[in-house]
C-alpha cells in the first residue's frame, strides 16, 4: 500500500472498543486512529498515548473508544498550503493532521514526516511553456516568458521546484517559441534530480493539443499546468481530491473577489428596488492547473490546435465525471506587465522564505 493511502487503514467507528482500537493503531503503525461516523465524517482522534493514559486510569478496555478519544481534534482542509500545515503541527505540537473536505469527511492524513520528506510521485507533470508571451513585450522579444526571472529564478524553475517539493519528478515541457533557450537551461533535468522530456510543437497547439505528442501513454493521472503561473497550491491534495471523486478530469479553480467601484442599482421596471454601495462579487476562475486521467487522451486530435476548455466540454459531453478543486493559496497568472511586477514583489515573501 502506498504511504499516502495508509490513513484508510486506521478509520474506526466511535462504538469500537478501546482494545480493538489499540489493535488498529498498532497494525496501522501511525500511532493513532481516526474516528468517523458511517458517512466518513471526522468524529475524533485517538492515539496510543490516549490508550496508555486510559490504562493508567484503569479504564475498562471494553469501553467504546469514544470515551477516551479527542472529540475536538485539530484538522485541516485540502486547500491548505504545505507551509500552513507544518505551521499548524508545530503550533499544536502534533505529528499527524487529518485532512477533511468541506463536508467534514476525512480524505487524507498529513504527517510531519511526509511533509518534511515527500515520497516520490510517479505521476507525470506537463508544463506548457511554448507561448509567445506577447503581452510582456519587449521582455519576451529575446527571452521566452517561462525564463523571465522572478527573484533569482525563472518562472518555470519556480514551478518545477514547487512540484519537486511534493515528490513529483517526471516532467514534460511543451515548448515552441525560443524552445532552444528552454532546452539549454533545463537540459534533461538531472541538475534538479528529475527527468525532463520535451514535447516540441511545430505550430500553435493550444493548452491541450501538445498532449497528443506524448511518446507513450501514461499509466496514472497526470498534471497539466500553464508555464506562466506562480502558486503555492498543494499538488498532493489535488491528486487526492481527484482520486477521491473518481474524476476523469479535475480543474483547479481560484476564488476571486472583485469590488464593483460604484453603487449598484437594482430596478423593477422603472421602480427603484435597492442601491448596494460598492458590492463585492465572488466567483471562481480557471487557474490553469489540471489533472487528467490517461483515458481522456483519445479525445485530443493529433497535431491540431486544441484548448483545455474544449477537452473538458468533450469529457462532459461523454457523460464522464469531472470535478473542480477550489483553493485559496497564493496564485498569480503572469499575463501582463503588471502581473509580472507584482510576482517579482511577492516572490521574496511567498517563495524565498
Amino acid at each position: 500500500m502506498r504511504e499516502e493511502d495508509r490513513w484508510q487503514t486506521i478509520l474506526i467507528r466511535p462504538e469500537l472498543s478501546i482494545l480493538e482500537a489499540l489493535r488498529v493503531i498498532d497494525k496501522g503503525a501511525l500511532r493513532l486512529a481516526l474516528v468517523t461516523d458511517d458517512a466518513g465524517h471526522l468524529q475524533g482522534v485517538v492515539t496510543d498515548g490516549d490508550v496508555r493514559r486510559a490504562l493508567l486510569k484503569r479504564v475498562d478496555m471494553k469501553e467504546p473508544v469514544m470515551t477516551i478519544m479527542n472529540a475536538a481534534p485539530t484538522f485541516a482542509r485540502a486547500s491548505e498550503t504545505r507551509d500552513r500545515l507544518l505551521s499548524m503541527m508545530h503550533a499544536k505540537r502534533i505529528e499527524h493532521l487529518p485532512i477533511v473536505d468541506d463536508g467534514g469527511c476525512v480524505m487524507g492524513l498529513e504527517t510531519m514526516h511526509n511533509l518534511s520528506v515527500p515520497a516520490p510521485r510517479d505521476n507525470w507533470v506537463v508544463l506548457m511553456a511554448g507561448g509567445l508571451g506577447s503581452r510582456l513585450s519587449p521582455l519576451t522579444d529575446v527571452v521566452p516568458k517561462p525564463l523571465l526571472k522572478v527573484g533569482s529564478k525563472p518562472i518555470l524553475e519556480v514551478i518545477l521546484e514547487s512540484f519537486l517539493s511534493h515528490g513529483f519528478h517526471r516532467f514534460f515541457l511543451s515548448v515552441n517559441y525560443r524552445k532552444e533557450m528552454i532546452k539549454e537551461y533545463f537540459g534533461d533535468g538531472s541538475a534538479w534530480g528529475v527527468e525532463i522530456v520535451y514535447l516540441e510543437e511545430n505550430g500553435r497547439l493550444g493548452t491541450a493539443g501538445s498532449l497528443s505528442l506524448f511518446p507513450e501513454r501514461p499509466t496514472e493521472p497526470f498534471f497539466v499546468m500553464n508555464g506562466d503561473l506562480l502558486t503555492r497550491i498543494n499538488f498532493q491534495h489535488v491528486l487526492n481530491f481527484h482520486l477521491e471523486h473518481q474524476s476523469r478530469a479535475t480543474l483547479c479553480v481560484r476564488k476571486v473577489e472583485q469590488t464593483v467601484p460604484y453603487g449598484v442599482v437594482r430596478l423593477d421596471a422603472h421602480r427603484l428596488v435597492t442601491i448596494e454601495e460598492k458590492p463585492v462579487q465572488e466567483y471562481f476562475v480557471n487557474a490553469g492547473i489540471y489533472l487528467l486521467d490517461p483515458e481522456v487522451l483519445p479525445l485530443i486530435p493529433k497535431g491540431q490546435y486544441f484548448d483545455m476548455p474544449t477537452l473538458f466540454q468533450s469529457i462532459i459531453k461523454q457523460g464522464e465525471t469531472t470535478a473542480a478543486f477550489p483553493f485559496l493559496d497564493y496564485w498569480m497568472d503572469i499575463g501582463r506587465m503588471g502581473d509580472f511586477r507584482q510576482a517579482c514583489r511577492d516572490y521574496p515573501e511567498v517563495f524565498a522564505a
